[in-house]
C-alpha cells in the first residue's frame, strides 16, 4: 500500500487500475506509486458480443479490482493497454482486429462507467513501459521490448522516454523485413519478422513440416489440451519431448529473432533488449538464450559486448499492467520522469519478483474460479 496526498488534498492510498486488454481474456491489477501490482482480476473479452459489452465487462473488472481495495482508496486513473493501434490523444481506438473494433471511442465510453480518467495505448509499448520503469529496463536509456505472441510487437525507448515517432505509431517492429521473398505477413509484405517468427507463423511452420513427413506429436497435443491453436504450454512440452517438427521449425524462429536482434542493436545500441510475450514467459533463457547467441555473432562492433543485455522479461504478465498505470500518470502530469527515476524504490529485480509471484498466485486463483 502507498499512501499519498490525492486531488483533494486528503492523505490516502493511492492507486492507478491497469488493464491489459487482450482478444481473449482480459487482466487488471491495483498498482500502487511504487509499482506494485496487486489484487489481480481475469475475465474473458468475448468481442464477438460487440464493443459495448465489452467496455461494460471492462468496467466490471476494474470494479472488481476497486472492491478489494482499501474503502479510502483514491483511484488515480484508469490505464488500459489495447492489442492494436491508437489514438492515445483523443483516447480512441483506430483499429484492434483481434478485438474487431475501429475508431472506437474507448475513453470517452469508459470513463462514466468507472468514474476516473481514461488513459490508452499500444498494449505492448505498455508493457515495455513496465519493464523500464520497474523491471529489467530500469534506469536504461535506450531499450527496446520485443513481444513475441500472436504476431510480434514491440516498443522503443530513447533517452529514458518512451518512443512515440513522428506520427504516434513507432515501434511496429514486428513489420521490419528480414526475407523480401518470405512467407506473406498479416500487413501484406512478405518476409515480416512477425511471419517468420510468431507463435502463428511457427505453428504454420510446424504444420507444413508434419504434411512433409517429419515426425511430430505436437497436433495430437494441442487435441488433447483442447487447444485450436499453438499455446505456450505445447511450446515447452513439445521441447521437454524434442518433437522433430516442432524444434527444426522453433530453432529456425529464433535463428530469425538473432539475425532480427542484431539488427537493432546496430542501428540503435541500446543498453537492453526485452523478450515478452507468452513464450518468453513461460521458456525464460531456454527461449532468448539462443537468440543472444545469434545475435552476438553479427553485432558489427564487439567491444563491451557484454554491456547490452538481451533478457526474457521479469515481470511477465503484470509488466503492460504496470506499465499502462505509469503512462496513465505521466501523461495525467501526475508524476514526472524525474521523478521515477529518482524515486527510492525496492532493487528493480527484487520488485520484478515480487510482482510476479502476486500475479502468479491471482491468476491461479483466477483461473480455478473461472473453470
Amino acid at each position: 500500500m502507498t499512501e499519498s496526498t490525492s486531488r483533494d488534498g486528503q492523505n490516502r492510498p493511492t492507486y492507478c487500475i491497469g488493464v491489459d486488454l487482450g482478444g481473449t481474456k482480459m487482466l487488471a491489477g491495483a498498482v500502487d506509486q511504487a509499482g506494485r501490482v496487486t489484487h489481480i482480476e481475469r475475465e474473458l473479452t468475448k468481442p464477438e458480443d460487440g464493443a459495448q459489452a465489452v467496455i461494460e465487462r471492462l468496467a466490471g473488472l476494474v470494479g472488481r479490482v476497486r472492491g478489494q481495495l482499501e474503502p479510502d482508496a483514491h483511484i488515480e486513473a484508469i490505464a488500459v493497454g489495447v492489442p492494436g493501434g491508437v489514438d492515445s490523444l483523443n483516447g480512441i481506438v483506430d483499429k484492434a482486429p483481434n478485438l474487431g473494433w475501429e475508431h472506437v471511442p474507448l475513453a470517452s465510453l469508459l470513463q462514466p462507467l468507472v468514474g476516473a480518467p481514461v488513459v490508452l495505448d499500444n498494449d505492448v509499448r505498455v508493457a515495455v513501459m513496465g519493464e523500464h520503469g520497474y523491471g529489467v529496463g530500469r534506469g536504461a536509456k535506450a531499450m527496446v521490448g520485443i513481444w513475441v505472441g500472436t504476431g510480434i510487437g514491440g516498443g522503443i525507448v530513447i533517452d529514458g522516454r518512451l518512443w512515440q515517432g513522428t506520427r504516434g505509431v513507432a515501434g511496429e517492429i514486428g513489420h521490419s523485413i528480414i526475407d523480401p521473398n518470405g512467407p506473406r505477413c498479416p500487413c501484406g509484405n512478405r518476409g515480416c519478422i512477425e511471419a517468420l517468427a510468431s507463435r502463428t507463423s511457427i505453428e504454420r511452420d510446424v504444420r507444413k513440416e508434419i504434411k512433409k513427413g517429419t515426425k511430430s506429436r505436437i497436433l495430437s497435443r494441442m487435441k488433447e489440451k483442447g487447444r485450436v491453436q499453438l499455446a505456450s504450454s505445447v511450446v515447452a512440452w513439445a521441447l521437454r519431448k524434442e518433437d522433430r517438427a516442432f524444434i527444426k521449425v522453433f530453432r529456425r524462429a529464433q535463428k530469425n529473432l538473432g539475425l532480427f536482434t542484431a539488427n537493432l542493436v546496430n542501428a540503435l545500441d541500446p543498453e537492453v533488449i526485452v523478450f515478452g510475450g507468452g513464450i518468453a514467459e513461460r521458456l525464460g533463457e531456454q527461449f532468448v538464450g539462443p537468440i543472444r547467441d545469434e545475435a552476438r555473432k553479427h553485432f558489427l562492433s564487439k567491444r563491451d559486448i557484454e554491456r547490452i543485455r538481451i533478457v526474457p522479461t521479469s515481470l511477465g504478465e503484470a509488466a503492460p499492467v504496470a506499465g499502462a498505470a505509469l503512462l496513465a500518470r505521466l501523461r495525467l502530469g501526475l508524476v514526472t520522469e524525474d521523478e521515477i527515476r529518482s524515486a527510492p524504490r525496492p532493487d528493480a529485480t527484487e520488485t520484478a519478483q515480487e510482482t510476479a509471484v502476486e500475479v502468479g498466485e491471482s491468476v491461479a486463483l483466477a483461473a480455478l474460479a473461472m473453470s
